[in-house]
């Protein structure tokens, strides 16, 4: 299993949802599309406290996901995201246990 997995915990501040909403759909729409590696991303939001989304996304390996961090537009999102979040926890996931998925 050399899938690695992309994670974040966003921390939104009060009022600014709809705006990271945008923000991250806008940037993983690029990643999907420019970033060879990158296999999709779901950005969920916890439904008793609106301002926390966490984000996932699998990749084909942890190079990919260093290669990604090293584009400029990875770089100027997290800026954006910094001036909308309260805290901001990335994290890159390696596969333990999998059950009843392909």
């Amino acid at each position: 299993m050399n899938t690695r997995y992309t994670s974040g915990i966003w921390l939104v501040k009060k009022g600014k949802e709809a705006a990271f909403i945008a923000l991250w759909k806008e940037f993983a729409q690029w990643t999907s599309k420019n970033q060879p590696g990158a296999t999709g991303a779901i950005l969920s939001q916890d439904s008793t406290n609106p301002s926390r989304f966490i984000s996932f996304g699998p990749w084909k390996n942890e190079t990919f996901i260093q290669k990604w961090r090293e584009q400029p537009k990875f770089g100027e999102f997290i800026q954006k995201a910094r001036v909308l979040c309260e805290s901001i926890q990335p994290t890159i996931l390696k596969p333990v246990v999998q059950v009843g998925l392909p």
